[in-house]
């Protein structure tokens, strides 16, 4: 739409006290009872003196025609039903509290003859990044809704919001909030006086900031950026477990020397160690096999201290009461560590294995973000994921062992799925080559990667990055927890926000 004003230059700028004399000339605070009512100059002098960084003016060819003004509460102060008066301390600001976590905005005004432009969302948009500099939970304010006495005699509050979030109502003031991602915490009373428009009620509204990191004592630096360390093992005849962890520590030393967060190795890297056992049965043999898991376990813990570096241990076999599981370890880089278990059994590891599927279903928490790991087969069943996702998911680990493409694709194609289903990052890494003195273990096909959501933060097909097929590697990627933290707020779409609780839910059932 042309605007009737021709516009030269429009900025956003802080307000200086020398700006009072044309900001009171545009500005009047105008209620249905007639009330004029401006601010002061030893108001905007002392929010100034306070809180410089919160009181800005939008200028247009060096003409204000519009402010925003905000102070620094706590969120104790401003959760629950409160006044304006109470606030702004009877619109004296002693309430301003610079160790506070909320951003309260107490006014925002626009020229009639300036909208339009869209200087309020401007005006928004400082704010957002004002609360975000400053680490700050959130950004609240009381809003009117202005229309709502043209419904008052068929609509109750609570209705009359849901009507305009269907867009089936327009209200100036709360439609416009609403698209500027601002959501109602609850619906007050008596907030302002003399809004006899809104019949004394008021939206209590809500912009979360999704980078808030609340304060502690602790010393704690806050990663965003992750880096990934994916090991394309080659399967090839070892002696013993010195000669497999000869091949595990040049790979760790590897990738901890490009300064990686995590290092993935594949499902039962240490399948070669069943050629000593070749004499037994398939079954007998990977028995033999699990009666390593505890030393394997002990060395990636060690490995994981000296090299700084959380590893995700692929799988191997674990006997446990009498029964065979596939499971993993995550040594995490302080010497902890956790267990994590292969929940659905393929046929040919019933089969030839006799092997039991595990129970647990669990996030992990690690320095830098939380992980789930998922084992070959699981990642089909996209069940397990999601309930990850509910837990916080950020990235994803799959290692895999497939001897087949198809197999492998299989593999691939619902790793992807899982990133854009749970809006997350997902590893996967498998093994290559041959084992001819092995049984039951025949041929490896393997292309590790890293996926992504599709939106426009990503690539756009979902790809981070890739080894290349049958090859033994490493393959490096950095992951932006940032980009995941937008993409629930912001993203083209929001898979996890959007789904349909009212209709259907997922859940694990009780023990």
């Amino acid at each position: 739409m042309e605007h009737p004003h021709k516009i030269n230059k429009v900025e956003i700028r802080n307000l200086q006290l020398g700006d009072y004399k044309q900001l009171s000339q545009s500005f009047k605070r105008v209620y249905s009872d007639g009330s004029d009512i401006f601010w002061t100059r030893e108001q905007i002098e002392k929010l100034l003196d306070i809180f410089p960084d919160g009181q800005i003016v939008a200028v247009v060819d060096d003409k204000i025609v519009g402010c925003a003004l905000s102070i620094i509460v706590d969120y104790d102060k401003v959760k629950n039903d409160h006044t304006y008066e109470e606030v702004t301390g009877n619109e004296t600001f002693d309430t301003h509290n610079p160790e506070g976590n909320i951003l309260y905005g107490i006014e925002i005004f626009i020229h009639p003859d300036y909208r339009g432009l869209r200087l309020g969302r401007r005006m928004y948009d400082y704010r957002k990044e004002l609360c975000e500099s400053l680490n700050l939970k959130a950004i609240m304010f009381g809003g009117r809704i202005p229309n709502y006495h043209k419904y008052a005699e068929t609509l109750r509050p609570k209705e009359y919001i849901q009507q305009i979030k269907k867009k089936k109502i327009f209200d100036p003031v709360l439609t416009f909030q609403l698209s500027n991602d601002f959501h109602v915490r609850k619906v007050m009373t008596d907030y302002l006086p003399n809004d006899e428009e809104s019949k004394h009620y008021a939206t209590l509204l809500q912009w979360d900031n999704i980078y808030y990191t609340p304060p502690t004592k602790e010393f704690k630096i806050n990663k965003t950026t992750i880096r990934l360390g994916l090991v394309q093992w080659q399967m090839r005849p070892y002696q013993n477990i010195d000669d497999v962890f000869e091949q595990i520590e040049f790979f760790i030393d590897a990738v901890s020397d490009y300064k990686s967060d995590f290092a993935l190795f594949p499902e039962y890297f240490n399948a070669p160690l069943m050629a000593r056992f070749n004499n037994l049965g398939e079954s007998e043999a990977i028995r033999e096999l699990a009666k390593y898991t505890k030393e394997i376990r002990e060395r990636f813990i060690n490995l994981a201290i000296s090299y700084n570096i959380n590893i995700i241990t692929g799988s191997m076999p674990l006997l446990r009461d009498g029964n065979l599981y596939n499971v993993g370890f995550l040594c995490r880089r302080d010497g902890s560590y956790e267990m994590y278990e292969k929940i659905h059994i393929t046929p040919d590891e019933t089969k030839s294995w006799g092997l039991s599927g595990g129970k647990m279903i669990k996030t992990f928490d690690t320095d830098c973000a939380k992980i789930g790991i998922l084992i070959c087969y699981d990642v089909e069943f996209p069940e397990l994921s999601r309930i990850m996702a509910d837990q916080g998911l950020q990235i994803l680990f799959v290692p895999f062992l497939t001897d087949t493409q198809n197999g492998y694709s299989r593999v691939r194609v619902c790793a992807q799925a899982r990133a854009i289903e749970n809006e997350c990052f997902v590893a996967i890494a498998g093994s290559v080559g041959n084992l001819p003195r092995v049984h039951n273990m025949d041929i490896q096909y393997a292309q590790s990667a890293v996926f992504t959501p599709c939106d426009f933060a990503f690539p756009t097909d979902g790809r981070r990055a890739e080894a290349t097929p049958n090859t033994e590697m490493i393959l490096i990627s950095d992951v932006d927890l940032n980009l995941l933290n937008e993409l629930h707020t912001y993203g083209s779409v929001r898979n996890l926000k959007d789904r349909r609780s009212d209709l259907y839910e997922l859940k694990l059932k009780k023990k």
